[in-house]
């Protein structure tokens, strides 16, 4: 894990690599396992989530509540001293603000509401998405199916704008100003002792609204980022040696001693040099301009700076 982590960071440095983890019963152990592998992100995934692309099976009997794999998840980075070094989202049919304000409480600073959303553009839930017969025009590239498509921007805008309005009424409430602040503090929580419903009334929450007490120096929410030592790996002297063939074109020739210790070299070059690909490629065909040659930081066209 730790080595994958660390590819993709050399792949592209800009990037917040996230790992996603179903909900399940030792999903902590495999949290504290992905900060430890220097992770930027941890997203715990609830057995209900999923959009019209998720089969049957996989909706009704994979993984568990979000609830209880983001409250083992927190609760197991706080013991270990790891909560303040990665960022922890939650998924899984979220649909509220209220659902929002439990999640946050149970640990998550970041939420996925994608299934809302396209419920919200008009995805009825057809699971069809990979056959290309979407009736409603969603996920589909036949024409006449796309003309049926009546969702707009302004009703996701509207969802995020009354999911979020409610989740800062909740926090004004309790007496937060920010996210940051409300992060982990489980204590909030109370079970409901009002349902007599009789397969659910003898059903205990205390472990999952449990606040394990973080020692000082060691907050609930992400306080630091993660060391992931790229600035002295070997690609970075690659990368200054190459810059005439970056900019100019012009060959390169240089020998480098490889040790057994530098990992994934080449990865970061790649991505410079895929990087400046991208970039005369979009000139070309995007903007109809020649290949540019960099020059001086500019690119020089026909003459002119631009």
């Amino acid at each position: 894990m730790a080595q994958l982590i660390f590819d993709l960071k050399n792949a592209n440095p800009e990037a917040q690599i996230n790992v996603k983890l179903v909900s399940k019963a030792g999903v902590g152990t495999i949290a504290a396992g992905v900060a430890k592998a220097f992770a930027d992100k941890v997203l715990i995934s609830g057995h209900d989530g999923g959009t019209g692309t998720s089969p049957i099976s996989s909706i009704h009997h994979t993984g568990s509540p979000w609830e209880m794999g983001l409250a083992e998840a927190h609760q197991t980075l706080v013991i270990n001293k790891l909560r303040n070094r990665i960022i922890v989202q939650a998924d899984g049919q979220m649909k509220s603000g209220r659902d929002l304000a439990i999640a946050t409480l149970l640990g998550a600073a970041e939420w996925g509401v994608a299934t809302a959303a396209l419920i919200a553009e008009g995805c009825i839930m057809m699971r069809k998405c990979h056959l290309n017969t979407c009736p409603v025009g969603i996920a589909t590239q036949n024409k006449d199916l796309r003309k049926v498509f009546k969702g707009k921007p302004e009703h996701v805008v509207n969802l995020i704008k009354f999911m979020t309005e409610e989740l800062r009424e909740i926090m004004a409430q309790n007496g937060f100003k920010t996210v940051d602040e409300m992060v982990g503090h489980s204590d909030l929580l109370r079970q409901r002792q009002d349902i007599s419903y009789w397969k659910i009334q003898n059903v205990d929450l205390s472990r999952i609204i449990y606040q394990v007490p973080s020692e000082p120096g060691f907050d609930l929410h992400q306080t630091q980022t993660q060391k992931h030592a790229i600035d002295t790996i070997l690609d970075r002297e690659l990368i200054k040696q190459a810059l005439p063939a970056l900019e100019k074109g012009t060959k390169v020739t240089k020998d480098f001693i490889i040790r057994n210790t530098d990992r994934a070299v080449g990865t970061m070059l790649s991505h410079e040099i895929s990087k400046n690909m991208r970039v005369k490629d979009f000139l070309k065909t995007q903007l109809h301009i020649p290949l540019p040659v960099l020059q001086d930081n500019h690119l020089q066209l026909s003459g002119k700076r631009v």
